[in-house]
């Protein structure tokens, strides 16, 4: 599915599809999904609202979803080798540094940036994610609904992925319609079921990060909702606990999703967060 905003960055491993939004002098704000999602996935009105507040918006495909092509990638790949491309996409842009902002799985990786390149992270935002794997992770039914095999046929792979949408999104902010006008647009523009077995495995083999988190001294926010059945919100709860001084925005109604009547007041935490100044040393 051709969209004019999708850009491609040829990077050691990958040819990386991205998005680049916003007044190209502002300060780089750097958007990462998370597993078997794509850019996409990020609202538009989040994008938005970041533009509209000066910021210059950069949201990657992952290696292994949406429209990233592989090159020379290796089979199997720990959570760094996504950090890594998403360093070498802010070197192809010629950014020495940004606001870095994760989801899910992307907010492991999120959190990596800020440990193995802190001279490249300004603020850090972790949403929806947790030091480790162990902590805070779905039951066994949630996880095999996560990796089912999609159908062959577009409307039940379309359907099946709506009802993962509704699994482990918001369950105040139901929004069925939503949720399969969603899963339409992701199935029709890009698919990789074996890219997204990779990226479980990625999460579930990378070590604790809990202990270099308890070392950064940087702007940071959590956020997590009280309604995520994926990564539940003890994962958002010891995030907090282990970066000094960062911000922690527990939301009752949100899911593992960033629903539409939450995007106002988690656009703004961002960006507030992003404003702060740096912890000292």
């Amino acid at each position: 599915m051709f969209d004019e905003r999708d850009q491609f960055a040829e990077l050691s491993e990958v040819r990386m599809c991205y998005r680049d939004e916003g007044d190209r002098d502002g300060q780089p704000l750097l958007l990462i999904m998370g597993l078997s999602s794509q850019l996409i996935h990020w609202p538009q009105e989040i994008v938005a609202s970041l533009v509209e507040r000066g910021y210059r918006v950069i949201r990657p495909d992952n290696r292994d979803s949406g429209l990233t092509e592989w090159k020379a990638a290796p089979s199997q790949y720990f959570l760094r080798a996504i950090a890594r491309d998403t360093t070498e996409l802010l070197d192809h842009l010629g950014i020495e540094q940004a606001h870095v902002v994760g989801a899910s799985m992307g907010g492991m990786v999120a959190q990596l940036l800020a440990i193995e390149y802190p001279q490249r992270v300004l603020s850090l935002c972790s949403i929806m994610s947790t030091p480790h794997i162990s902590i805070g992770m779905a039951d066994g039914e949630v996880l095999q609904e996560l990796t089912k095999k999609l159908p062959e046929e577009r409307e039940a792979a379309i359907e099946q992925i709506t009802d993962l949408y509704t699994l482990i999104g918001s369950k105040t902010y139901a929004d069925r319609e939503a949720r399969r006008a969603l899963a339409t647009q992701a199935y029709d523009r890009a698919q990789h079921p074996e890219g997204g077995v990779r990226q479980v495995t990625a999460a579930l083999i990378a070590p604790d990060r809990t202990a270099k988190l308890q070392q950064l001294r940087l702007p940071a926010l959590v956020i997590h909702g009280g309604e995520d059945s994926l990564i539940k919100i003890a994962g958002g709860e010891a995030t907090h606990a282990a970066i000094a001084d960062s911000i922690y925005l527990p939301l009752d109604e949100m899911g593992h999703d960033i629903p539409a009547p939450l995007v106002d007041q988690i656009g703004v935490a961002i960006a507030e967060n992003a404003a702060r100044r740096p912890a000292r040393v």
